[in-house]
């Protein structure tokens, strides 16, 4: 005689289930109870049905009851809600939702599988709200996808970045829909890193989707067509798409008394047993632990699930089986790139406390002279002593599902970071390069690991350099346009060997380059002449994703059409080329950044003014290095479009004078910047210098001032810490005026009296003090930099000097001046 075995809710984890236990057991009466109409369906698919990608709603169910039921002898109660257990008698109550019957079902051994519900924050006026879907099942579906095609929105606002909610922005934005996104954290995608969704946030805004980061919405408002929003500004909007997360229904555990867990998950041991061991519970409902640290979380991913469902119906059944934890391994596409990511991000790592390092890498997803090659960015988490893996991170628009997979595969298999060097991977151009990505990782770990090298994070660059560290850009000169580190020196890497000399040997040291590779180069060289040296990990461009805090403005930039209005998703705006007008071609795929940049360049110097030239790229990252290079070498950018995972870009040489008919964009204007040296240290000198320098900022024009000899008196600190100084230089110090408050006048200043004349006089006539127009310099961007030379000729400690300035050489001033138009010596 069989068991009675009770299945509570099915699609992945109580489907996979049932059918494992009737392949184990035919003897078993297996009676699944579903409270909807669907047992077993692809929910992950429900996004791309509502897109139209998935074209039938028949494709989104993988059984039906009836095909369960003549396939696996298995009862199926669809629409029938379990509303109780009775652990004493083992008995599950049931009430069909249609006709209100209730009834008992006896059980020998019960599997939970509910999953989890959307959570919906109790929100102002959302309850009145007429346009507010969630998504998790078909009937969730439906009714989204039957407003879409009937009503015909023409913007969506989706609370919540999410996974489900980036789906769901991609596939109404290939809808025609105009998508916000609100989330109340500082990025989307929380699972990754900072440094690793900034590119997929860009990616998103090129294809017309707004972002609104840091945050949420305060009410809803004329029954949801109106959200008010915590910042205080206001959003009117067709429709609404909740998608800030859920959690477990866990209504029958909590009332059966059996064990809760980390926000309200069922407690499990490792054979998916409750607190009672004739139920066991899998799927989203379940607390798990992570599998790599230990601690309790929850994962609502479908591999899990199933894996879960298996392994319940195998220990049902007298097999040995254990779920030892989850990795959390995930894929997204988001319109043309794909973000994956298996065990512990950087955020949960600083969190516990735990000691690791961290690489980012910039391969190509394939040989990058066969065609479609683009560039991966990737990230490895692991401990530096042991090679313990914690982590991986990747985006790119290619080949980063096997990259992460493989990884996640090496974490399960217990290998070390090092070791990920000595995978013996698939090659061929058009699959892989002979040193696959993931070797690559595994190469970089092993330096750090075998004390080759030592990385500096893209988050300790600018206290390094305000703490007077220099960083030295070993890129060529021309790649420096497209954007680098401030206050950085460029010494190409070819000329590193030649000009030794012009390295300070009492300064800290850091290299940089684009993606972190010729870094490497230059420290291990440095490092083999005397220099303790670091490498700026990953490059320039993982600095960079994170160094502008405020997103670009397409709609003005005037390369892009609005995200508020319907647009194809790849938003692009063109202007119309006269007839007869030739334009280049230039294809830049499969090349790794600089190269797209550097192409043009050449290109660029060898056309006609007002010839235009098409360029096509790979590296998406190309789609903002390419306004930078337009904005600061005076050329023309007429048009990005980023679609079909390319970035194709149309630049016109020189900047062209036409009229609004001609050009419906808006031409990118070049700041010229206003370079001040400022030697004296006389207090009205000062004075007129900042009031120049603020006014130049006030006009955008991009401003430096370079304090050298007596100027850097300005910039001392009225009471410095104690430095540790030689006789001579303690003398110096002494003699010189300490701070802005000891500056004298450079005429009639009678013993300080006339210093305290004219700061008198200023407050009367309402001009701000010099301390004021100091600190209104550097709200307004203009940059403060000191002498390091002249910092050291007269005794001068980066200690002793004020906050917020740069230290640098000439080198750095000189650079500075070459963007000028006015160049100032006070």
């Amino acid at each position: 005689m069989g068991r009675t075995i009770v299945i509570i809710g099915g699609v992945a984890g109580g489907a996979s289930a049932a059918a494992r236990l009737r392949r184990l057991n035919e003897q078993d009466r297996i009676i699944i109870v579903e409270r909807g109409e669907h047992v077993s369906f692809a929910n992950c698919g429900l996004p791309y049905y509502i897109g139209e990608t998935i074209d039938s709603r028949d494709k989104l169910f993988l059984q039906t009851p009836a095909g369960i039921t003549a396939r696996f002898n298995i009862e199926v109660r669809v629409f029938t809600e379990a509303t109780g257990i009775d652990r004493e008698h083992k008995l599950v109550h049931c009430r069909n939702v249609k006709t209100g019957e209730v009834d008992q079902i006896p059980y020998d051994i019960i599997v939970l599988s509910p999953g989890a519900r959307p959570v919906v924050p109790p929100i102002h006026g959302i309850a009145d709200a007429q346009n507010l879907f969630t998504l998790r099942n078909i009937p969730d579906t439906d009714r989204i996808k039957a407003y879409v095609d009937i009503s015909q929105p023409e913007h969506a606002t989706i609370i919540g970045a999410g996974f489900i909610g980036l789906e769901m922005a991609e596939n109404l934005r290939q809808r025609g829909l105009a998508v916000t996104v609100i989330d109340r954290g500082g990025q989307i995608l929380n699972p990754l890193d900072p440094e690793m969704v900034r590119p997929l946030e860009e990616h998103m805004r090129l294809h017309g989707v707004e972002l609104r980061l840091n945050e949420g919405v305060e009410a809803f408002e004329q029954q949801g067509s109106l959200l008010r929003l915590t910042s205080g500004e206001e959003l009117k909007t067709d429709m609404v798409i909740m998608a800030i997360g859920v959690s477990p229904e866990n209504e029958l555990a909590r009332s059966s008394g059996l064990e809760l867990g980390i926000r309200g998950a069922v407690k499990v041991n490792a054979s998916l047993q409750t607190s009672d061991p004739a139920i066991y519970a899998v799927g989203d409902v379940i607390e798990v632990k992570d599998r790599i640290q230990g601690f309790d979380t929850m994962v609502s991913l479908a591999w899990g699930a199933n894996r879960q469902g298996r392994l319940a119906a195998d220990h049902i059944n007298g097999r040995e089986s254990s779920y030892s934890g989850a990795m959390g391994t995930a894929i997204i596409k988001i319109f043309d790139l794909t973000a994956a990511l298996t065990g512990n991000n950087e955020k949960t790592l600083k969190t516990l406390g735990v000691a690791y390092e961290a690489v980012h890498i910039h391969p190509n997803s394939h040989a990058g002279y066969y065609p479609g090659a683009a560039p991966i960015a990737m990230k490895l988490l692991f401990n530096p002593q042991t090679g313990v893996i914690y982590g991986a991170q990747a985006v790119g628009s290619s080949g980063v599902d096997k990259r992460i997979d493989v990884i996640a595969t090496a974490i399960r298999g217990n290998l070390k970071a090092d070791e990920l060097a000595d995978i013996e991977l698939s090659y061929a151009p058009p699959f892989s390069s002979a040193k696959d990505p993931v070797n690559m990782a595994g190469y970089v770990a092993s330096n750090i690991m075998e004390g080759l090298v030592r990385n500096l994070q893209w988050h300790e660059v600018d206290d390094f350099t305000r703490s007077g560290g220099l960083i030295i850009d070993v890129r060529d000169e021309v790649e420096r346009i497209a954007g680098s580190i401030s206050g950085s020196i460029n010494i190409p890497l070819p000329e590193l060997r030649d000009r030794l000399s012009e390295i300070p040997c009492n300064q800290k040291i850091a290299v940089s380059c684009q993606v972190g590779l010729r870094g490497y180069i230059a420290a291990r060289m440095l490092s083999q002449y005397g220099y303790p040296v670091k490498n700026v990990d990953g490059g320039y461009k993982t600095y960079a994703a994170m160094a502008e805090s405020e997103p670009q403005n397409l709609e003005k930039q005037g390369t892009l059409a609005s995200s508020t209005a319907p647009a194809p998703a790849s938003a692009v705006v063109r202007v119309k080329e006269p007839k007869g007008e030739q334009r280049l071609i230039l294809d830049a795929c499969g090349l790794q950044c600089p190269g797209p940049i550097l192409k043009i360049y050449e290109t660029i110097k060898s056309m006609e003014t007002g010839q235009q030239v098409e360029i096509t790229a790979t590296d998406f990252g190309f789609a903002a290095d390419i306004r930078q290079w337009c904005s600061k070498t005076h050329n023309t950018l007429e048009s990005v479009d980023v679609s079909g995972g390319k970035v194709k870009a149309l630049v016109r040489k020189g900047v062209r004078k036409a009229d609004a008919d001609t050009l419906p964009v808006q031409n990118f204007q070049v700041t010229e910047g206003t370079t001040l040296v400022v030697f004296s240290g006389d207090l009205d000198k000062t004075i007129a210098s900042f009031i120049i320098a603020s006014g130049a900022a006030a006009m955008g024009k991009q401003v430096t001032m370079f304090f050298t000899f007596w100027g850097l008196n300005v910039l001392r600190r009225g009471k410095p810490p104690k430095v540790k100084k030689s006789v001579l230089d303690r003398m110096f110090g002494m003699m010189m005026p300490r701070g802005t408050r000891k500056l004298p006048l450079s005429r009639m200043n009678m013993g300080g009296l006339g210093s305290m004349l004219i700061r008198y006089t200023m407050k009367r006539k309402n001009v701000d003090s010099l301390e004021q127009l100091m600190q209104g310099a550097l709200d307004a961007g203009v940059k403060l930099m000191a002498c390091s030379m002249s910092m050291d000729i007269m005794g001068i400690a980066r200690e002793e000097l004020i906050d917020g300035i740069e230290i640098g050489g000439v080198a750095s001033y000189l650079g500075a001046a070459e963007d000028s138009a006015v160049n100032l010596f006070v």
